[in-house]
């Protein structure tokens, strides 16, 4: 996850590496503020699934002093700005309020992002797969592809060029040695202008080095170079929904979900939380507005065949018994508020998609990761990974960091199994899971259920050899 310690899955204190326009089909329009009477601001605002909903929702937008920056209709939902301090108010008003099921601020600080910063352009390089497993130079030091039996794995196969894993994160560098051959440029965007997909060459390049370190975890290549991913014959594209601050706000991840599911990707990799508020309440209207939202995305992409996996988070909090939150609103001042269990982490805790919580290398639970019985779905590797970095190499720690390998176990499953889609996929990996117990000293009250299934390890440690293994 990103930037402070509040930043629960970029950085939690840990030595976790610093993270530093076209259309869907959809209708765009360029955002320019209407009433100056108060500060700038985004919004998402929900209307049925379906084109004349969207446009009628827009224009309830134009009546109430805003101006429509993206309108998703595949979903029925529209990022609009506006300086009208009553906006979220008068939108749901007048002749086509009645279009608005609700509207909600996706951030409590103003609109500070411009035109998206354009990079130099480098065409993508297409690699091969090799014919057996050959070690790369510092695989020898990758202890998690060990415990998830990746290394075994990779003699029945490294995956297949056909799949397609989104890494939908800070942006990742496709001139990294160990990424270039798998990376595709093609399908790569960034989302951080306001939410809006940019397709300029190269506005996909990471802003710090968190994406390029889950790329590397997902799909670095066996080129005899660095290291080698879980799945390294499979193709990565870069999702661009971190600003250069470190902020994923809503409309960044919005974009992100459909852009994948538009663009046929199989599987994608959410290593972050939703900004700026930890967990998303229902009873919220602001934030009751923004979950609808992510809700729709998230399944839009769930079932246009996208399996969506994502990282617990660095709280060491229990999600399935939440009580109170202190590190929220991050973008502006945080305050103690109590929450409940309609206050979720998103995208994590959504439906259809696959939490991930962290171990390390003696197989315990990292002090560090959230846990949550019926929450928590699977574990993975998280503490002291090597991976790729813009340049080199380095070692993070995070649930950011386990999410990714069970992204490729997902993408080595797919290439196995190329008719399943995200039931099948998530079925198969709670199935194939190794069971882990909880701890018997020093015993975690807080580690409830059985040794199948329960609040550390969800259905148990990902197994990169079941998954391939008809």
């Amino acid at each position: 996850m990103t930037r402070t310690s509040r930043r629960t899955r970029l950085t939690a204190g840990l030595a976790i590496t610093t993270l530093a326009i076209v259309s869907l089909g959809t209708s765009t329009a360029q955002a320019v503020p209407v009433d100056e009477s108060g500060p700038l601001m985004n919004y998402v605002v929900n209307t049925k699934a379906n084109p004349g909903h969207s446009k009628l929702a827009e224009r309830a937008i134009e009546a109430a002093g805003g101006s429509v920056v993206q309108s998703w209709p595949q979903i029925g939902v529209v990022i609009a700005q506006s300086t009208n301090p009553d906006f979220r108010g008068d939108v749901r008003t007048g002749l086509f309020g009645r279009f608005v099921q609700s509207a909600g601020a996706t951030r409590t600080a103003a609109v500070s992002e411009g035109p998206a910063a354009r990079a130099k352009a480098v065409g993508s390089a297409a690699g091969q797969e090799t014919a057996a497993p050959v070690p790369d130079p510092r695989e020898g030091e990758q202890w998690d592809m060990q415990a998830i039996k990746a290394d075994k794995a990779h003699a029945i196969t490294d995956g297949s060029r056909k799949v397609l894993v989104g890494v939908n994160d800070s942006g990742v560098d496709d001139e990294h040695p160990d990424l270039k051959p798998n990376f595709d440029a093609a399908n790569s965007v960034s989302c951080v202008n306001n939410g809006r997909p940019d397709t300029t060459p190269g506005s996909w390049r990471p802003s710090g080095s968190h994406g390029t370190h889950v790329a590397g975890t997902i799909a670095a290549a066996r080129n005899g170079v660095g290291i080698v991913g879980v799945a390294p014959g499979v193709r990565i594209a870069s999702v661009k929904v971190v600003n250069p601050d470190g902020y994923i706000y809503p409309e960044y991840a919005i974009c992100g979900f459909i852009w994948a599911a538009e663009r046929g990707m199989d599987v994608t990799n959410h290593s972050y939380f939703i900004d700026p508020w930890e967990f998303w309440c229902n009873d919220n209207g602001d934030q009751g507005a923004v979950q609808q939202a992510v809700r729709k995305a998230v399944n839009f992409a769930t079932n246009k065949g996208v399996l969506s996996v994502a990282a617990a988070g660095n709280s060491n909090y229990d999600l399935a018994n939440k009580t109170t939150d202190s590190s929220s609103p991050n973008d502006s001042t945080p305050v103690t508020r109590p929450i409940n269990a309609g206050c979720l982490d998103m995208p994590t805790e959504l439906p259809g998609v696959i939490t991930v919580a962290s171990t390390d290398k003696s197989g315990a639970r990292s002090s560090f990761s959230n846990l949550g019985l019926n929450v928590i779905d699977i574990a993975a590797p998280g503490r002291g990974i090597l991976s790729t970095v813009p340049g080199g190499y380095g070692t993070s720690s995070g649930t950011s960091m386990a999410s990714p390998h069970v992204a490729g176990v997902a993408a080595l499953m797919k290439s196995v199994h190329p008719w399943w889609g995200p039931r099948e996929l998530t079925r198969a990996l709670h199935k194939q899971a190794d069971d882990v117990a909880c701890p018997i000293a020093p015993v975690d009250a807080r580690c409830t259920g059985s040794t199948a299934k329960n609040a550390f390890f969800g259905e148990g440690l990902v197994d990169a050899l079941d998954a391939v293994q008809r």
